[in-house]
């Protein structure tokens, strides 16, 4: 039986809802960890797993991207971000911390990135459902930098979050891709019997979280800001492969 996980935030349900079977449900870098292990056969993971480990393959078409704000990956901060001396991260999505880096560095901020620190933090970056449960908790108490939003409007390109591997030595990848693919069609056709089955937000912000802030493609605008993230690592010495090359299938 195919061995899948698939992160278990709100922004992934279109792309794993209805699939029949097992599934590992986990955060970001627990799952790209059990991929690299083989302890996973196809993972819906972060876009850094693949730039480091270009041996997967992408399902084509498919993917966790923003054109714009995305909402649900941001720093909040009651200060402003130009003070920033300390940003407390989530270790969960070593994405989101490689993107804070790219753009810390283009706006010339230099703040330590910490996992914890010892009283309330004054800058914290915040992601998926986290980040959803604190704005809707704290509102207006805090400014939200949105990283997507950021980066859109110092590249002109879309930021890929996540996407579908599969290792290297699976056999029937093609079969596995169609699969994925379909399943994203039928419940992008049917989006708003998905918005209504949960529970979690409210069915109007749901219903704006994926049709304005969330897409759920792969094609040549978020393939191409998947290598500026990758060049955008290079430069910033995140531990990357030194080349991209896109094994689609």
């Amino acid at each position: 039986m195919l061995r899948i996980g698939c992160v278990k935030y709100l922004n992934a349900r279109p792309l794993i809802h209805g699939r029949v079977g097992p599934i590992d449900f986990d955060h970001p870098a627990m799952l790209c960890r059990k991929l690299e292990l083989g302890e996973l056969d196809v993972a819906l993971v972060s876009s850094l797993e693949y730039l480091r480990r270009p041996t997967y393959r992408i399902v084509d078409g498919v993917s966790i991207a923003s054109r714009g704000p995305v909402y649900s990956v941001v720093v909040a901060h009651n200060e402003d971000l130009s003070k920033a001396r300390e940003i407390e991260i989530d270790p969960a999505s070593e994405t989101s911390v490689a993107l804070l880096q790219c753009l810390l560095n283009d706006r010339g901020i230099s703040a330590r990135l910490v996992r914890n620190t010892s009283q309330q933090p004054l800058f914290r970056l915040l992601i998926g459902d986290q980040a959803i449960r604190f704005r809707t908790e704290h509102g207006k108490q805090f400014r939200y930098w949105d990283l997507a939003e950021s980066w859109t409007q110092m590249t002109s390109l879309p930021f890929v979050f996540a996407f579908w591997l599969i290792r290297p030595e699976i056999e029937n990848a093609k079969e596995i891709a169609e699969q994925l693919r379909g399943l994203r069609d039928r419940n992008l056709a049917n989006i708003d019997e998905l918005i209504v089955s949960q529970s979690e937000v409210s069915p109007e912000f749901c219903r704006k979280y994926y049709r304005e802030y969330l897409l759920f493609d792969f094609g040549e605008p978020e393939k191409a800001g998947l290598r500026e993230f990758h060049r955008c690592s290079l430069r910033n010495k995140i531990d990357v492969a030194p080349e991209l090359p896109l094994n689609l299938v």
